[in-house]
């Protein structure tokens, strides 16, 4: 019974057994200058056990007692999140030397965190969800207050701990008015409660808290307000991972919590993820206008669209999550390549943040221009982008189940939200030229993933990315 269920947890132990042989390895060696040795070195062993999910995976796992699943959706989830931690590791390496600020911690803590999301998509417990959102949450705390000699580092990272402990604190309420209403912990034992002709008040309660709990993880409105201070006072790797892998984790704990434990009572939750839906996009729509520092911008950026993946979740059936899976592939891969842009843009040595440095752009460096402005459209949602896919399949699963206000809510939305990738777009090809040259060309790795990331914006429209018959696959698992 041990041997199997350490069979079903292997990739888990494996990232965990690196984490602990690099942290002790470090220790007593030369420390930070074996780091970015050891960021190469994990972002392959990351790629690695992705592709050993990836190719060895079949069927439905059960270890510990239904406490850890190991099926399609989890298996999609991980690899998304294994393989844009890895990308984001790989971008960050000279950026963080070159400021040095790459302690060996860093590459560490990103693969515990990894681990930890892992957990969250294979939690089939709610002491096993918490574990794995815990262990996620304390390693991103100190990677966001990484640069110790910065105030707005600091702050960063105090701000996402007090209020992510706030959150685990809900998440926590309501797990135990689940168990004390359900009699179990478990999600299986859960469901069998939780139906739709007779659930009762205590057990809806700690619903809601663990959603309040979760959405906290998604930076989805009204529990966002972590996220632009956030994303502009970490380092801009940091950023770039939180951006990404952790986006990945949350929704797929969302979504097993609400069909693996609360699959009966679809109508009980469905409007208050709507509900959560429609306020994320539209405050992410409206309060990025206003927004110079290109950081900040796509912190608010990142709060609309978990409210359009929190759409395809809203919608309760299997082509719902279906749509939310694809989407968040989709959205990881614009972010790799916005962010690498992002990392890219320097003056003198100095990161610059502010959209206003990039007038003109083109006129210096068209290739990447041209490539940016590929990412802005598909993160705007214009067709032929794929970035225009993602949304129309979350939209339609919203009108499918009948959620045909939340679907035109979200096009509204969409519509407003364009103005803020556009007016960057028209920086780029026709803002007044300061004369002030940004330098964008020194890092061949950045430049390349800036590329590969436009092209499967364009490339990616022939077979939906190549991620739709696996989030299919995925979906059914989950929901059926």
């Amino acid at each position: 019974m041990i041997q199997a269920d350490l069979n079903v947890i292997l990739p888990e132990i494996a990232l965990s057994v690196f984490a602990m042989a690099a942290l002790i390895f470090a220790v007593y060696t030369s420390k930070d200058k074996l780091a970015p040795t050891l960021v190469w070195v994990s972002a392959a062993v990351l790629v690695a056990v992705a592709a050993f999910i990836g190719l060895n995976g079949s069927g439905e796992n059960i270890a510990f007692g239904g406490m850890f699943v190991d099926d399609a959706f989890s298996r999609f989830a991980k690899i998304v999140i294994l393989l844009s931690a890895a990308a984001v590791l790989v971008m960050s390496q000279e950026y963080m030397q070159r400021r040095d600020l790459l302690r060996f911690e860093y590459p560490v803590l990103i693969v515990l965190a990894s681990v930890g999301m892992m957990m969250m998509v294979s939690a089939g417990d709610l002491m096993a969800l918490y574990m794995g959102l815990e262990l996620q949450s304390l390693s991103l705390y100190v990677v966001a207050s990484l640069r110790r000699d910065s105030v707005k580092s600091t702050e960063a990272g105090l701000k996402y701990f007090v209020l992510g402990a706030l959150s685990s604190g809900l998440l926590l309420y309501g797990a135990s008015l689940v168990y004390g209403y359900a009699g179990t912990t478990l999600f299986s034992g859960i469901i069998q409660t939780a139906t739709e002709e007779d659930i009762s008040l205590g057990l809806l309660f700690g619903l809601i808290f663990v959603i309040s709990g979760l959405a906290f993880k998604v930076s989805a409105v009204p529990f966002h307000m972590w996220t632009p201070d956030v994303y502009e006072g970490s380092p801009t790797p940091v950023t770039a991972f939180f951006a990404t892998a952790p986006k990945v984790a949350a929704m797929g704990l969302f979504a097993r919590v609400l069909h693996d434990a609360f699959g009966g009572a679809v109508p009980d939750w469905s409007q208050v993820v709507a509900l959560l839906s429609v306020l994320s996009m539209f405050l992410g729509a409206v309060a990025a206008i206003g927004q110079t520092n290109i950081k900040r911008l796509m912190a608010y950026s990142s709060i609309a669209h978990m409210g359009y993946a929190l759409m395809g979740l809203a919608a309760g059936t299997a082509f719902g999550v279906q749509a939310m899976l694809v989407y968040m592939a989709i959205y990881v891969t614009m972010n790799v390549g916005t962010f690498a842009f992002i990392l890219m843009m320097e003056r003198d040595g100095q990161p610059v943040t502010d959209i206003g440095a990039l007038r003109m752009y083109s006129k210096r460096e068209p290739g990447k221009a041209l490539a940016m402005l590929i990412l802005l459209f598909s993160l705007a949602g214009v067709p032929p982008m794929l970035g225009f896919f993602g949304k129309f399949y979350v939209l339609q699963a919203a009108y499918q189940a009948d959620l045909i206000w939340l679907a035109v809510a979200g096009v509204v939305a969409s519509v407003i939200g364009a103005f803020y990738y556009l007016r960057i777009v028209f920086y780029m090809y026709f803002g007044e030229d300061t004369g002030e040259d940004l330098d964008t060309g020194g890092n061949p790795v950045l430049s390349g993933f800036l590329m590969a990331s436009a092209a499967i914006m364009v490339v990616g429209i022939v077979n939906m990315f190549g991620v739709e018959g696996a989030a299919e696959a995925a979906a059914a698992v989950l929901v059926n």
